[in-house]
This record gives structure tokens, sequence and C-alpha cells, in this order.
């Protein structure tokens, strides 16, 4: 990779036009990723790619006066200094719109800097008067998306949006991980605590939660990913969506197994059993807060489910 410093004033205006050209494109991109959920900040950043084009167009005008039609392919990974993104995030379906939005603001800030940066290098009057004019419109970006927001995102929009935003991470991540919870904090109750009360031997009962965990954890995942490929649910990727109802099984199964670790039989037990009670209370909590269920009637649905489960296991493990 090139130092900046050691650009040419043709190469400077060259990787200028490269990447006016590819910040439209990804502004193209965030766009046609809203569109169809958030189409007003769709709009929003259709209007930020046509300023990019604008921009462009200036940088080639003035690159064609001084230098010609040969335009040397120079790109941000070929100098240093430039961020480079983890991951292409305008190919990403579905798009987060609070993500975008802070990608962009990192494109504009970048964009700024470059602009200023090659302003202060430059020797040519008429190249330092427009990469100066570029910069500050690179930083008047925030308030042209603050005034295109204003016009465009009306309050109305906006709280549809938001509304919007918010049933996508409940779809997307709330759900599955809810029911995954729910499932490995339940299910796994029977066959740990019929273990503990067969067996009272803790490392045994610490065993058979650990095994009853893991394998719901796959099981569920499985399920999960499965179920539908989000295309026509929201529901987003399958592969998320399985790992995170994945995990949560583990974990809830793990929560009231992990005390088993405790050598002391009855002291183990009670440590579980509050952990339980705990684990019922969070899922009872998380309903209400995600899916609009009235505390009372999400803790009698979950307790009643959990207990009945939990008096199998000592049922069973008793007989």
């Amino acid at each position: 990779m090139k130092r900046f410093s050691d650009l040419t004033e043709q190469e400077v205006l060259a990787l200028a036009i490269t990447n006016e050209e590819e910040d439209s494109r990804i502004y193209r991109g965030f766009a046609e990723g809203l569109r169809q959920q958030f189409p007003a900040s769709a709009k929003v950043f259709d209007e930020m790619a046509e300023e990019e084009v604008h921009h462009r167009t200036m940088l080639y005008d003035l690159y064609r006066r001084k230098f010609g039609e040969y335009l040397p392919l120079i790109r941000r990974q070929d100098v240093q200094g430039f961020l480079r993104p983890k991951q292409p995030l305008w190919l990403m379906r579905p798009l987060g719109l609070e993500e975008v939005r802070k990608f962009a603001e990192n494109m504009e800030f970048e964009a700024e800097r470059y602009y200023r940066k090659a302003a202060a290098n430059a020797r040519d009057a008429s190249v330092r008067k427009l990469l100066i004019e570029l910069a500050e419109a690179e930083a008047g970006h925030e308030s042209l998306a603050h005034r295109l927001s204003q016009e465009i995102l009306t309050s109305g929009a906006r709280a549809k949006e938001d509304e919007t935003a918010r049933r996508m991470f409940v779809l997307q991540y709330v759900q599955p991980g809810l029911v995954g919870l729910m499932d490995g904090s339940v299910s796994t109750l029977a066959p740990l605590f019929a273990a503990a009360f067969a067996t009272h031997d803790t490392w045994a009962t610490f065993l058979v939660g650990l095994a009853a965990s893991v394998g719901a954890g796959i099981s569920m995942g499985f399920a999960e990913a499965l179920s539908d490929d989000g295309s026509l649910t929201g529901r987003g990727a399958p592969l998320l969506r399985g790992t995170v109802c994945g995990l949560m099984t583990a974990i809830g199964g793990l929560g009231h197994t992990v005390p088993y670790l405790i050598p002391h039989f009855y002291t183990a037990t009670s440590v579980s059993v509050g952990v339980v009670a705990a684990e019922l209370a969070a899922i009872s909590w998380i309903r209400t807060r995600f899916m609009d269920t009235p505390f009372l009637q999400a803790a009698f649905q979950v307790v009643v489910g959990g207990v009945l489960v939990f008096l199998a296991g000592i049922f069973i493990g008793s007989s």
C-alpha cells in the first residue's frame, strides 16, 4: 500500500473520484436494503447517493481539465490510513437502521478527513479550492441528513419506522431467544431433578443436567434454523436465529445445573431451586417487556408449567 504522503496530485484526485463513486453505490445499497421496511429512510439515502454523484462529477471535471482522460485505478485499500469495514454492511440483509446510520456517519467523517488532508498538501490552487469545498460539503452531510430527515422522515413516518425496527428486533432476536430460554429453563427440570432425587449424587446430577442442556440447545438451534428462511416472515437469517435460540436454550438449562457442582446435595438443590425461580421471573419479565403480555398472566403461565415439570422430575426420581 502507498502512503498518503507519497500520492501525486493526480492520484489524490483519482482516489477522491473512486471514493465518491463507491460511497454513492454504498448509499444506494443502503437505500435498497431499507426500502421495504423503512421507505422514508431509504429515500434519505437515495438523496445522499445523488449528492455523492454530484461530488464525483465536480472532481472528474477538474481532473479532466488538469490531467486528461486517463484515470488511474487507485482505491481505499491501496492507501494506508483508511478504515476498512469488517464486512460489506450494504450487502447484508436484513439491514438494521441504527447500524446503517452509524456506518454512514463514519463514512462522512473519513471523507471529510481525507479532503482536508489532501487540500493541505495540494499545490494547485484550483485543486485545493475544490478539495476544501468538498471537505465542507462532507462535514455538512450531517446537516444535510438532518434536513432530509426533517423533510422526508416526518414524525408519523419516523414513529412507523421505529415500530417496524422494534418488531424486527423482537422477531429476529427476542422471540427465538425467549423460546430457547423457556425450553432450556423448563424442559431440563424433569431430567435434572429426577437424577438428583434418584441418586442424591451432585456430580452425577450435574452431568445429567449438562447433557440435557447441551442436547436441548443443539436440538432447539437446528429446529429454529430449519423452521423457515425468514424471507416471508421477516424473522431474519436462519443461522442467526438458530444460534440465538440454541445458546439461550443451553443457558436456560445450565443455570440450574451449575449449582450441582456444590458437593452438598441439599445445599446444591436449594440453590438450584432459587435459580429456577429467578429464571421463571426473567422469562415473565421478557414476555411482559417485548410480547405485551401482562406480567401476572405471563408469570402464572410460566410458573404453572415450570412447577408441573419440576414436580414430575421429583416424583419420578423419588419413585
